[in-house]
Formats: structure tokens, sequence, C-alpha cells
């Protein structure tokens, strides 16, 4: 099952974000850089892993290459989305008064927590998978967090940008999804509950498919803006 469920969210994201890559190209990537930058890495390394993936069903050597691939392409995705998220909420705070107090704190705030995180989690004596984790799960938080500010600043400013509205909504779904399923999955394989595993493992694969949609809708159209 948990085979299907992989291979399942690799075939659905792909065609995903190859469509969200095509709706950019047509303008949009150059108002949101770093949107652009992480839609093509994640593009990327699903292509990457997805063969890996295949070629790990056949043999053991490979199996152990997608693993190591997945870790590192985990660790280079983690700074892009948070960098994506603070590049939103930079052009969010733009009509605020006291945006380089908001940005400077927002910043600092993000860093501090990463590294703090990381230094409790990181440990060179087990595998890389066992304290990236964890550190994912309070990455995924922080994000989570950092979006529902974003979001109130979009809710509260007098001109809706609907498009930057859909790319934070999604992103809120996606951290949520992602921190919650890695909790639940975390204490149902330490438990060998094999089934709530799965379970959390297709939710996870679900709120994906769903950030990937909602993203590829907030682009595929021109952008509207109202005022309230």
């Amino acid at each position: 099952m948990r085979i299907a469920i992989q291979l399942g969210s690799y075939l659905v994201g792909l065609p995903l974000e190859v469509l969200i890559i095509s709706a950019l190209l047509r303008g949009a990537y150059r108002r949101f850089p770093f949107v652009f930058g992480y839609a093509v890495a994640s593009l990327l390394a699903s292509a990457v892993e997805t063969s890996l993936f295949i070629l790990g069903t056949f043999a053991k050597e490979s199996r152990f290459l997608y693993v190591r691939t997945y870790w590192i392409d985990e660790q280079i995705l983690l700074p892009l989305v948070y960098a994506l998220v603070i590049s939103l909420i930079y052009q969010a705070s733009q009509p605020l008064r006291s945006r380089r107090i908001v940005r400077a704190t927002v910043i600092a705030g993000a860093l501090l927590f990463a590294g703090i995180t990381f230094l409790i989690h990181f440990d060179s004596r087990i595998k890389v998978g066992e304290w990236m984790t964890p550190w994912t799960r309070e990455l995924n938080f922080c994000a989570a967090i950092l979006d529902l500010g974003l979001w109130g600043m979009l809710i509260g400013s007098r001109s809706k940008d609907h498009r930057l509205l859909l790319l934070t909504g999604a992103l809120g779904i996606q951290f949520s999804g992602e921190a919650i399923g890695e909790s639940i999955r975390q204490l149902a394989q330490a438990g060998q509950h094999g089934m709530v595993s799965y379970g959390a493992s297709l939710g996870i694969t679900a709120t994906n498919v769903i950030f990937l949609w909602m993203w590829w809708q907030a682009f595929r159209k021109p952008p509207r803006k109202t005022g309230v």
C-alpha cells in the first residue's frame, strides 16, 4: 500500500507541477520569482525521485539511492519554501508603515526557529530520516504560523489580491497537512499501527495534491484585484 500511495502521489503531482510552471511562464514568474524557483526545483526533485522510486521496486541499490536522494531534496526544498513564504510576506507588507520592522522580525524569527530546532533534532549518529522527519515537522509548523500571519495581512488589506490569497491558502493547507500527517505517522510507526500510518501518508498525499491544484488555479487565469 505504501508503494501505491507514493507512486500515485508522483503520478498525479508531476503533471500538476508541469501545469504550474507552464502557467507561471506566461508572465507571473516576474512577480513571483521564489514561487517559480520552488516550482522548478520541486518538479526536478519529483522527476528524479519518481525514476528512482520505480527502479527501487526492482533493485535494492536503487531503493537506497532513492531514500538518500529524497532527503537531499528535502534539504534543498525546505530553505526554498521558507524563502518563498518570507517573499510573500515581503509583498503583502508593502502597504504597511511598519513594514521594515515586520520584515526584520519575520526573517530573524524564522531563521532563529530553524536554527534552534535543527540543533535540537540533528544527530549524526542516526539515519538522516530519523532526525530530518521531526525537524521537517517543526519547520512545517513554523511555516504554517507564518502563513497564517500572511493570511491575516491579506484579509485585512483594503485591496484584495485574490491570487496571493489563493497561493497563501494553498500553502497553509500543505503545511498543516504535512505537520499533522508526519506527527500521526511517527506515532503510528512507534506503536506499530500500520493502517494508521498508511492513512497519514494518504492524508499528506491528498493535501499535497490539493496544494498543487490550487496553485495551478491561481496562475492559469489573469489575476483579479478588488477593493473593499
